[in-house]
């Protein structure tokens, strides 16, 4: 198992990241310009399985998550914030497949949306 990286310049979390002209995978930091290329190619995910209940709780505590990933792409809908963390579900229905959804990175907001795309 691997442990958490964190950069030397500013000692914040480093997440992986794949340079796909090179076909490598990287660790990069999202504070500073701080990359490293990966020792191994195994990256490990966390797999949340919560009821209908349960996700919409799970859902407000997301934004906090240091290993979601996280877009600087994409707008708010409600407060217009440049930052959301995105993660994929199931769909319920076997035919739509995974979901990417997302959650506003404002702790004033919290609002969640779906990648309709």
């Amino acid at each position: 198992m691997s442990s958490m990286k964190f950069c030397p310049e500013c000692n914040n979390i480093l997440y992986p990241r794949e340079d796909i002209e090179r076909k490598i995978l990287l660790y990069a930091c999202r504070n500073c310009e701080h990359e490293e290329k990966a020792t191994h190619n195994c990256v490990y995910r966390q797999v949340y399985s919560h009821g209908t209940m349960e996700r919409s709780q799970y859902l407000q505590e997301v934004a906090s998550d240091p290993t979601l990933p996280r877009t600087k792409s994409v707008r708010c809908p409600s407060c217009d914030h440049g930052e959301a963390v995105f993660f994929q579900l199931n769909s319920n229905s076997r035919n739509d497949g995974m979901t990417l959804y997302f959650v506003c990175c404002n702790p004033n907001c919290g609002h969640k949306w779906r990648d309709d795309h």
